[in-house]
C-alpha cells in the first residue's frame, strides 16, 4: 500500500519544482496537463514532513517547502498566462482562425467574453479554476489587444488564488486524512470541485436588469 513514505520518495528532491513549474507554465497552452495533481501531491508529502517532523522517532524525509512550492506554482502562472497573452496580441488574425475552426472553442470565448464584460478582471480570477479557462483568458485578452496593465494585476491574482488553494488542498488534506493516496485523491476531487463551480459561475445565463 503507498503511505506517506512513498510520496516522499516520489516528490523528494528539488526536481520537483521544476516539473511543477513547466506542468504550470505550460498547461496553458495543454490545458489536460496534470498541473493541480502535481501541486497537491507535493504539498501533501510537505504534510507528511511535518507529521514525521512531530515524531522524533520518525526516519527524516525529504520534502517539498510549502513556500517554495507556492512561490514556484504563482510564477509559472503569471509566467504562462504572459507568454500565451503576448502570442496572442502577436498572432491575433490568426488565432481567431483557429479559434473559428473549433466549435467548442468559439462558443467558450462567446461565454467568456460576456462574462468578462458583466464582471470585469474578477472574473479573471475564476476562470482560473475553470477547464480551459486560464487559457481562453490570456489568449483573448491578448488577441483582443487588451493593455498588459489590465491584464496582470488579475492574471497575478488569479495565480496565487490557485496555487494558494491547491497547496492548501493538498497539505490540509495530508493532515487531517493522512500523508497517503488517499488524501491527494480527496484534495484532488476537491479541486475539480472547484473547477465546475467556477465552470458555472462563467457559463450561467445573465440575469436580466430591472427596469
Amino acid at each position: 500500500m503507498l503511505d506517506s513514505m512513498g510520496l516522499a520518495e516520489l516528490t523528494g528532491g528539488p526536481w520537483i519544482y521544476a516539473v511543477v513549474a513547466l506542468s504550470v507554465l505550460l498547461d496553458v497552452f495543454l490545458p489536460v496537463l496534470p498541473s493541480g495533481v502535481l501541486v497537491i501531491t507535493a504539498a501533501t508529502a510537505a504534510a507528511a514532513g511535518t507529521r514525521a517532523a512531530a515524531d522524533q522517532a520518525a526516519q527524516p524525509q525529504e520534502v517539498p517547502s510549502l513556500l517554495a512550492l507556492l512561490l514556484c506554482a504563482t510564477t509559472a502562472s503569471v509566467l504562462g498566462d504572459l507568454v500565451a497573452y503576448r502570442l496572442a496580441w502577436r498572432g491575433g488574425d490568426r488565432l481567431d482562425r483557429a479559434i473559428a475552426r473549433s466549435r467548442r472553442l468559439t462558443s467558450a470565448q462567446e461565454r467568456l467574453g460576456a462574462a468578462l464584460g458583466r464582471g470585469g478582471g474578477l472574473l479573471v480570477v475564476i476562470a482560473r479554476f475553470a477547464p480551459a479557462g486560464r487559457s481562453i483568458v490570456s489568449l483573448g485578452a491578448g488577441a483582443a489587444h487588451r493593455r498588459v496593465q489590465e491584464f496582470l494585476p488579475w492574471s497575478a491574482l488569479a495565480a496565487v488564488a490557485w496555487a494558494g488553494y491547491s497547496v492548501g488542498l493538498g497539505y490540509f488534506g495530508g493532515q487531517w486524512l493522512g500523508a497517503t493516496w488517499v488524501g491527494v485523491a480527496v484534495s484532488v476531487v476537491a479541486l475539480f470541485a472547484a473547477g465546475a463551480v467556477a465552470a458555472y459561475v462563467i457559463r450561467r445565463p445573465r440575469t436580466p436588469e430591472p427596469a
